[in-house]
This record gives C-alpha cells, sequence and structure tokens, in this order.
C-alpha cells in the first residue's frame, strides 16, 4: 500500500523477485482495507504516509483481522515509525524504504 504508483510498482517487482505473489496493489488506506477483504493476503507492506490515513493506523487495522496479515511498515522517513509504534501497529517491522532492496522480506512477510 502507498500512493506512489512508481514505488508500488517497483516494491512489486522486487517482492516478486523474492518469490512472493503480489495479490494486490492500492494507493489509500480505504482502498487497502477494501482489496485486504476481498483478496485476504497472507502479508502486506505499508507506507507510513497515506493520503487518507495513517499507515500505522492501517497496520493496526490489518494485524487485526481474522487471519492475521503479516505487515511490514515502510516510509522515506527513516524515522517515521519507532519501536513503540511498531509494536502498537502489530506491524512485524519498519524497513526504510532506501533498504528495502536489502531486507529479509521474504523472511518479515512469510506467514509463521
Amino acid at each position: 500500500m502507498d500512493d506512489d504508483p512508481v514505488f508500488r510498482e517497483l516494491a512489486g517487482r522486487l517482492l516478486s523477485a523474492i518469490g512472493l505473489n503480489v495479490a494486490g496493489e492500492a494507493d489509500t488506506a480505504a482502498e487497502a482495507m477494501s482489496i485486504a477483504m476481498a483478496v485476504k493476503p497472507d502479508a502486506a507492506l505499508i507506507d507510513v504516509e497515506l493520503p487518507d490515513e495513517d499507515g500505522i493506523e492501517l497496520a493496526r487495522k490489518l494485524s487485526a483481522l481474522a487471519w492475521r496479515p503479516r505487515v511490514v511498515l515502510t516510509s522515506v522517513d527513516a524515522d517515521a515509525a519507532g519501536p513503540d509504534a511498531i509494536r502498537r501497529s502489530g506491524a512485524s517491522a519498519f524497513v526504510h524504504k532506501p533498504e528495502l532492496p536489502n531486507a529479509p522480506l521474504g523472511r518479515l512477510l512469510a506467514a509463521d
């Protein structure tokens, strides 16, 4: 979930390259919730700065769904989500966007 279509496309290619199936994309929190309810993804990569709602709040909502998808938060701002915010959101991690290519996304987003 990211409001930048270029980033969504790059993230999708990165996730596909490590063997993860990209089931949907959204540019707003509202669209993300709608897609999540329809697709029931195992995981979500969420930008902290969404146009209609804070990505941390969206992560909290997604993490509370019955099937408990794994959530990883991301942002261009390295300080956008501290340890307390990550824990409260139910996200498994925060990864600074420039670090995504080197992050262990397969492990962070994989089901337990």
